[in-house]
């Protein structure tokens, strides 16, 4: 994959085989899936690399952040989806580097061009490595080193801001996490009062100087007390619980935070991230709570529920508030045989939801599947009378709805 080996003063530069796929203006307009690809691509490549070669993987992951925003230059990066994988980058190469093997001057040779990548960083694909700067610093002394390059200019911007002129240091998250890995807390809190309009991020420093000092409710509401509308609460809540599990509140931390600081890719895995965290919770009693964090979309929890096997909860979900008709369908075919009296009860949801307007993108099939089901759950249970009158009942009145739906039932509704 790559060529070299580290040397006296550090790695010898390999042939890296993401130098070309990374090229300057590599891709076009509509390139974010292409690029997420070379980014996983390049990725799997360095800790390959790190699994026989420290040192060598740490230059390689220099040389990629070094190539990542002059390649993703030219994509319309509005979707939101090539931030994230950036992001999510830069998170995973920043403990290479820091934890690479290589000499001091090696060192400060990475953190200097890293450095020049930070201020080139237009879109600003790698602006979150100044959240990291203490990490890869390595030592406090040579935090402070960065520290004393990069706090006069900032005192400089904080003066304009306060004279009303707009100013912005790319230096400033790197000033403030080299501050902190300096042990330098007194100058950090110091320099938040200075600016007078610190972004959130910044002040979190200033709760992490706090927390440092051990004082775990001082820094949650230093936090909280300068959180503002642009404040991403994810961050603070994930912030706050943390302390609370390190200083032992487990209790504490659930109740206040750990919904918010758990939101995951689906409600299925926020479910499962939190049960994880917290083994010590009853699942009715996370689930519950889950569920209340929700009012008035309790619905949405359907299918979290009824993966749990909750059945009965289920189908009181499926009726509270509006649910994916489709995904409602779904559930009722799949146990058809095993549950079929909850298959019956979701299935009729399905149709009232379908006959209130709710449902995306909804076509005759669907009507019609649902029909299907519910009539096999009502022979599996030997209730088709009832259940055939319940379904009626949905589709009474003249709504174009229900007027659409008894077209393709050839039910009169009546």
């Amino acid at each position: 994959m790559v060529k070299g080996a580290p040397g006296a003063e550090g790695p010898a530069k390999p042939q890296w085989a993401f130098r070309s796929r990374l090229r300057r203006g590599a891709f076009g307009w509509k390139g974010t899936k292409p690029a997420i690809t070379r980014i996983d691509e390049t990725l799997s490549e360095i800790r390959a690399v790190a699994r026989h070669d420290a040192a060598l993987a740490g230059e390689g992951a220099v040389i990629f952040l070094e190539k990542l925003s002059p390649a993703l230059c030219d994509i319309d990066s509005s979707s939101g989806e090539l931030g994230n994988a950036t992001h999510s980058a830069v998170a995973l190469v920043v403990p290479i580097i820091a934890a690479a093997p290589v000499t001091e001057a090696v060192g400060r040779k990475w953190l200097d061009r890293l450095f020049e990548a930070l201020q080139e960083d237009d879109p600003p694909y790698i602006e979150s490595l100044g959240d990291f700067w203490g990490d890869l610093c390595a030592t406090p002394e040579i935090a402070s080193s960065w520290v004393d390059r990069l706090l006069p200019t900032l005192r400089r911007v904080n003066e304009d801001r306060k004279r009303g002129t707009f100013a912005w240091f790319k230096g400033t998250m790197a000033c403030y996490s080299a501050l902190f890995a300096a042990g330098r807390h007194d100058e950090l809190l110091a320099l938040l009062e200075s600016d007078p309009r610190p972004f959130w991020s910044c002040r979190l420093w200033g709760a992490r100087v706090f927390a440092e000092r051990g004082q775990v409710d001082e820094a949650i509401a230093y936090a909280e007390s300068h959180a503002d509308n642009y404040t991403p609460m994810g961050v603070l809540a994930e912030f706050a619980e943390e302390l609370l599990l390190k200083a032992g509140r487990r209790g504490e931390a659930y109740d206040r935070y750990a919904i918010e600081a758990n939101q995951a890719n689906s409600r299925l895995a926020t479910y499962r991230a939190i049960a994880k965290k917290y083994p010590e919770l009853e699942p009715d009693r996370l689930l519950g709570d889950l569920i209340a964090s929700t009012p008035g979309d309790e619905g949405i929890w359907f299918a979290t529920a009824k993966t749990l096997k909750r059945f009965e909860l289920a189908a009181k979900l499926a009726w509270h508030s509006p649910c994916d008709t489709k995904t409602l369908n779904r559930a009722a075919r799949d146990h058809l045989k095993s549950h079929s009296a909850f298959a019956a009860e979701v299935v009729i949801a399905a149709l009232y939801w379908m006959s209130m307007g709710y449902g995306y993108e909804l076509t005759g099939v669907d009507v019609r599947e649902a029909w299907t089901y519910a009539t096999d759950a009502a022979t599996s249970l030997g209730d088709a009378a009832q259940i055939e009158q319940r379904i009626r009942k949905l589709l009474v009145g003249d709504s174009p709805q229900t007027v659409w739906m008894r077209t393709f039932l050839g039910s009169p509704g009546r």
